[in-house]
């Protein structure tokens, strides 16, 4: 079955790597590109600055963008993308979704909103289920699905896979790049020769977003998870894939011979952007690293490394592209589990 879909945003980094994603994808038809009103009425190719390291598929060049509004964008729509900023998410997506329209978010807007679901498919796929709370509480035909942020993305598919030891404490410091804060989000003479060891509202959406994924939902209400999460985040000089650093105590013992196991085992789902295996685990200690592993699982997989036991747990490196993993990627998964489970 193959559904028509748009992307809300489609100028930006993110909305660019969509184009990328889904112009070849085998189950999405893309038909619709939205912008701002400056940039509605126009060519695609005259109004993008186009960043990816590939051509503007010819199709997607010619392609008039539209107005991000439900007046301006055609009603056969199946499925939107959205990569809008947060604060124009918070305003058109709820509108959006009155009007019948289902959307497939990145945008930062509503992620721990207790009737939202925020999914990384193979970690969380049956919060989908909220849906139903959420399309009879809003009085919604359509529906809204988040995914989380892109440092949140790369560490909590291998706390998933450690949950069964009884996680109780999560300690993460990431290294993260240039690219996650968009084309023009950290200049060149900050970032050279340095690392800013704060990136703003990051640490609270890890913190937040890491025990909503970890919960389990109940039928009405998704339980969030109740371990203690502190996060430290940084971004440095590198432009692709996020570096974090992660320390997990457990309530049952735990070697780095069962963390590995359990990482390498954790299932993935038969879906089209899937990776299999899900997670990568090095046996060299000095890997993952940026250049060498963001891309694995053509950019979907994350990947873990540098694994060694603590006093009460243990302590590991993971990395995931954050583009697109960790941004459109993510977007597109969710758009894939939306129709296998039959919400499109």
């Amino acid at each position: 079955m193959t559904v028509t879909a748009g992307i809300l945003g489609a100028t930006g980094a993110v909305g660019q790597r969509l184009i990328q994603l889904l112009e070849p994808h085998p189950d999405f038809e893309l038909v619709t590109l939205t912008a701002s009103d400056a940039s509605a009425g126009h060519p695609y190719r005259d109004v993008a600055k186009w960043r990816i390291d590939a051509p503007i598929p010819e199709t997607i060049a010619e392609m008039t963008v539209r107005r991000t509004d439900p007046d301006d964008i055609p009603d056969d729509i199946d499925l939107l993308f959205s990569s809008l900023p947060s604060d124009v998410g918070k305003r058109v997506e709820p509108e959006l979704c009155e009007a019948g329209y289902v959307v497939s978010s990145n945008s930062s807007n509503d992620r721990t909103a207790p009737d939202v679901p925020l999914t990384i498919p193979e970690v969380n796929a049956g919060h989908l289920d909220v849906l139903e709370v959420q399309r009879e509480e809003r009085g919604w035909d359509g529906a809204l699905v988040k995914n989380p942020n892109c440092s949140t993305i790369t560490m909590v598919p291998t706390l998933a896979a450690l949950d069964s030891f009884g996680i109780e404490q999560i300690h993460v410091s990431t290294l993260q790049a240039v690219s996650g804060a968009g084309y023009s989000g950290v200049s060149s003479m900050e970032i050279i020769d340095n690392a800013i060891p704060h990136i703003g509202g990051e640490e609270q959406k890890m913190e937040a977003e890491a025990c909503k994924l970890l919960g389990a939902f109940d039928g009405r209400e998704i339980n969030w998870h109740e371990a203690d999460v502190a996060a430290s985040c940084n971004r440095i000089p590198t432009i692709d894939g996020h570096l974090e650093n992660v320390w997990v105590e457990t309530r049952d013992e735990i070697t780095t011979e069962d963390a590995a196991a359990a990482m390498r085992s954790y299932e993935s789902l038969d879906l089209h952007s899937s990776p299999d295996p899900l997670i990568h685990v090095f046996e060299e200690p000095d890997r993952p690293q940026p250049r060498l592993d963001r891309l694995h699982g053509n950019g979907m997989a994350v990947t873990a490394g540098g694994l060694r036991e603590t006093s009460n747990g243990v302590q590991y490196n993971c990395l995931a592209h954050n583009t697109i993993r960790g941004a459109a990627g993510a977007s597109v998964l969710n758009g894939e589990l939306l129709l296998r489970d039959g919400w499109l």
